[in-house]
């Protein structure tokens, strides 16, 4: 043997040596030595407390899943028990976080390259206390040194693993206290076990990779916005949390004071939240309490279900876009079919959509205007808000406040059209076309238009919510609606052939219906053409005013109604009569006097004046007085000192005829009874020449 090569195999033998040695020196190590270092460098790089309060180990050992030579390298697998991470000054909670254990295998070769290359993290009992104050600060937001330039070193973590854990979250911005526990699920569940074989095809037939199996469980409580919160769902496994590609699966069902919520489907690039693929349930006691949850301005309704298709676009440049698509729903006794969208941009959110209906029931549709279903219900905490305001003081006026606040909020753009309008079972309404649009906090339903006893009703409803005070419009017509299907279960209104036309043009201003009606200035027409009036057509009705009025005038027959006109004047929520006259066979019926919106009082005269020689039962005018909840019926005890007022009323008031001329017979030909007293009306008046005065 050479001298060189001895001298080879001492250098080569000593380095083996000193490995051998190293490698027994790092081996025989105790770690715990090292904490106070680690802690050190650890909290100074998060800017908070960190420690390792237990016990700290490295042992070394083969990876399996390595190949080839790099089979042979050891890998360090450290376990650290007892792990704390400090919480802000200001936090309630002594800890931001705690890990009862943690354990991991570090690959050395990448650390070569500057590359932290992580298998596997497996945690024991994790728990984190998160908080936000109302100011915005938050626990979570470390205060990390800088140093100019960003890291070389890379992180790259492969799987998460852990058997329990817990995040508590208290925020003050959200109104949120929650806890939040997962348990890994006893085995995988496939995805299409829980969102369906149907859903799992259609995010296939997109070319994108089939979600993963759902790992965990978790279950949330707590309050959430200040509402009673509690759910559950399953969620995927850490590793998919890495793939931006991979969709990763979702599952909950939470109840949030009387709102409950069923979601099941994919997240994209769950990371940085990109996009969400859902088959989302939805239920509630009233849409307007998804306001406080989603921003989204509804109106107060009765109960409610959907169940749709939720596709969001999370990173559109203009701003998140939610599609609820093909879903199919009802509210109360109704349904609702349809896609709407919701995009966050600029300068407000905006709310589309196009529905239908086959069947809408009137009283589900009352509580969008103040007048309650008689059907809210849901839970404490948000049904004395949301629930529709009875009026007070025996009124009958819905005084339920338009939420204009709530109108400013966001802009919407949605149509519906629905087949069939229940408002009885005698009287059913048809073709609803509605298009709504909010902009700016003015609201406009325009047009508003559906049919009705085989004519039609038109209208244009503009309410201006951007001020301080609400304003409003209305404009109404109403053609060709028959009696005979009106009254269809009066016998004697079958023979007919009257229709019943008219006009309406109003605006005024208030936060309510009664508020709008109280200040209500324009006019209103009406014309009624050969009809019958009875007691029991007032009884089948309702009124029982009209009842008390048509028993004293006609007593219990059967009146034919040649004409019924009405012109009527309102003015700051008074309504006066210009003309108010219903032409009989017996006699004509007069009506005076004013109905006050803003007080609900009547102060009215009812003056009948007989044809000819024919025998008429009254003779001495009515009176109604009152509240509109409350009215008084009587007969005056002397008659009124201009008798045959309502003759000569026909006599002088020229231009409200002229007007309602236009409501005769529209789009037709045929004659109508009105033609003749409207054409009397137009009439100048005529007087006799005074008579010479006696003994001159």
């Amino acid at each position: 043997m050479t001298r060189s090569r001895k001298i080879a195999i001492g250098i080569v033998g000593g380095a083996a040596l000193l490995v051998a040695i190293l490698v027994a020196a790092i081996a025989a190590f105790d770690w715990n030595r090292a904490k106070p270092y680690i802690n050190e460098r650890a909290s100074a790089a998060i800017g908070r407390p960190f420690a390792i309060n237990g016990d700290l180990s490295v042992e070394w050992a083969r990876e399996p899943d390595e190949g080839g030579w790099r089979a042979w390298v050891p890998w360090p697998h450290i376990v650290a028990n007892d792990i704390s991470v400090g919480n802000a000054p200001w936090a309630k909670a002594p800890q931001f976080a705690t890990l009862k254990r943690g354990e991991f295998s570090l690959a050395p070769l990448p650390l070569l390259r500057q590359r932290v290359v992580i298998r596997r993290i497996q945690l024991t009992e994790p728990a984190a206390d998160l908080e936000r104050l109302a100011d915005g600060r938050a626990n979570w937001e470390f205060t990390l040194p800088e140093t100019g330039e960003p890291s070389p070193w890379v992180l790259d973590i492969n799987e998460i693993g852990f058997d329990k854990g817990r995040v508590g979250l208290v925020d003050e911005v959200l109104k949120a206290d929650l806890t939040v526990l997962v348990d890994p699920l006893g085995k995988p569940v496939p995805f299409a076990d829980v969102a369906g074989a149907a859903f799992e095809a259609q995010g296939e037939g997109g070319g994108a990779p089939s979600p993963r199996d759902y790992v965990f469980g978790w279950k949330v409580d707590g309050k959430y916005k200040g509402l009673a919160t509690k759910g559950e769902g399953k969620v995927g496994g850490m590793l998919a949390l890495q793939d931006a590609k991979q969709p990763f699966p979702v599952q909950a069902d939470v109840a949030i004071g009387g709102t409950r919520a069923s979601v099941a489907g994919t997240l994209t690039d769950p990371v940085n939240l990109g996009a969400l693929d859902l088959r989302l349930k939805l239920s509630g006691a009233s849409m307007a309490q998804l306001y406080p949850l989603t921003g989204v301005t509804l109106p107060d309704t009765p109960p409610y279900s959907t169940d749709g298709h939720l596709v969001a676009r999370l990173h559109n440049p203009g701003g998140a876009v939610f599609d609820y698509k093909g879903f199919n729903g009802k509210v109360g006794n109704s349904d609702l079919h349809g896609d709407i969208t919701f995009a966050l941009g600029m300068p407000r959110p905006k709310l589309t959509g196009k529905l239908s209906s086959k069947q809408l029931r009137m009283e589900d549709l009352g509580p969008l205007i103040g007048v309650p279903s008689g059907k809210v219900a849901g839970a404490e905490t948000d049904k004395a808000k949301d629930a529709p305001a009875k009026p007070k003081g025996g009124k009958v006026l819905p005084t339920q406040a338009f939420r204009t606040d709530r109108w400013r909020d966001m802009d919407a753009d949605v149509s519906l059209d629905a087949g069939r309008i229940v408002h009885d079972s005698k009287l059913p309404l048809s073709d609803l076309s509605v298009h709504l649009v909010l902009q700016d906090g003015k609201l406009a339903l325009e047009p508003l238009r559906f049919g009705m006893a085989g004519g039609n009703i038109n209208a244009t409803i503009r309410l201006d919510g951007s001020g301080a005070a609400l304003t409003g419009r209305v404009d109404i017509s109403a053609r060709r609606l028959r009696l005979k299907q009106l009254f269809p279960s009066t016998a004697a209104m079958q023979k007919t052939l009257g229709e019943l036309n008219g006009d309406m043009a109003v605006s005024g201003a208030g936060n309510s219906v009664a508020a709008l009606l109280g200040t209500a200035t324009g006019d209103v027409k009406m014309l009624v053409n050969d009809g019958v009036i009875s007691r029991s057509l007032m009884e089948i009705a309702g009124l029982n005013v009209g009842n008390y009025v048509v028993s004293k005038l006609f007593g219990d027959d059967e009146v034919k109604i040649n004409c019924g006109a009405a012109d009527l004047q309102m003015k700051n929520g008074v309504m006066t009569p210009r003309v108010f006259v219903f032409d009989t066979e017996n006699a004509l019926i007069s009506i005076t006097g004013t109905a006050d919106f803003k007080n609900e009082k009547l102060d009215m005269d009812i003056t009948p004046d007989s044809k000819g020689f024919r025998i008429f039962s009254l003779r001495s005018p009515l009176y109604v007085r009152g509240t509109f909840g409350s009215p008084d019926v009587g007969v005056h005890v002397l008659p009124l000192a201009a008798r045959g007022a309502g003759m000569v009323a026909l006599g002088v008031l020229l231009t409200p005829a002229a007007g309602l001329l236009a409501l005769v017979a529209p789009s037709t030909t045929d004659e109508n009874a009105c033609g003749p007293l409207l054409e009397q009306m137009r009439k100048p008046p005529k007087a006799p020449a005074p008579a010479s005065a006696k003994g001159k």
